[in-house]
């Protein structure tokens, strides 16, 4: 069976972080599975929750002040042992179910990386035309400079080699992490895949955290980590 570690990062998710954590049980069917939760500094009710919960995960980091879901990612990988890695939001806009596929996948064709896509799936929410126009530019700046052709870069299932990244070389905590690991992911050699996925957007009044202007921390770290790429 693969080894599959899954980070949870969360920040006041009181609502959700329950059903999320019930719903990535079903993955210990098909996997090794290692659950790691990073509380961001919540303050809400979501630390009670998580403790009160302590069957239905690994391991919980729970961080004294909120500095962003990049450095609630970098916790987690310190604290992964498996041999893959995925990030799971602790909202409800992905379905755990489609991590199956990426197991699948990776079973039967060994990827290096596997990347979900909002875009190719068959359901998705309708995006805000800004969030949608800025996921486009920042995807195209990806392939464009790493000679990828990703149509969703900031899909939040991400499923990738432990051993492929060091995480000392990992400095956002913001939402440009995501872009940060992708750039040091891949290489000439990368074997990736891609899949489409579900997606349940939130509004803003049930919670989400993404602003349009979040885009311009992604375009300095895709920019900037290639430069320091080139020199590591």
């Amino acid at each position: 069976m693969q080894k599959l570690s899954i980070i949870i990062p969360v920040y006041n998710e009181e609502k959700t972080i329950l059903d999320v954590l019930k719903k990535v049980q079903l993955l210990k069917k098909k996997c090794q599975l290692e659950i790691i939760i990073i509380n961001d500094g919540s303050k809400d009710n979501s630390k009670n929750i998580i403790d009160k919960n302590n069957k239905l995960f690994n391991k919980a980091v729970h961080l004294t002040k909120n500095s962003g879901k990049g450095k609630a990612v970098i916790e987690g990988i310190k604290n992964c042992s498996y041999d893959y890695i995925l990030i799971q939001d602790a909202d409800l806009e992905y379905d755990p179910k489609d991590i199956l596929l990426f197991l699948e996948e990776i079973k039967i064709h060994k990827y290096d990386l596997i990347m979900g896509s909002r875009f190719i799936g068959t359901r998705r929410s309708v995006l805000h035309f800004w969030h949608m126009l800025g996921n486009k530019f920042i995807t195209f700046l990806f392939n464009f400079l790493n000679n990828t052709t990703f149509t969703d870069i900031y899909c939040c299932y991400c499923m990738f080699r432990r051993d492929l990244i060091n995480v000392k070389y990992l400095k956002c905590n913001n939402w440009g992490q995501q872009a940060e690991i992708l750039t040091y992911l891949i290489n000439k050699n990368s074997k990736i895949y891609e899949i489409g996925v579900n997606y349940h957007g939130r509004t803003y009044k049930e919670g989400k955290k993404i602003r349009y202007y979040d885009v311009f921390s992604v375009i300095y770290w895709i920019i900037t980590t290639k430069v320091k790429k080139l020199f590591l």
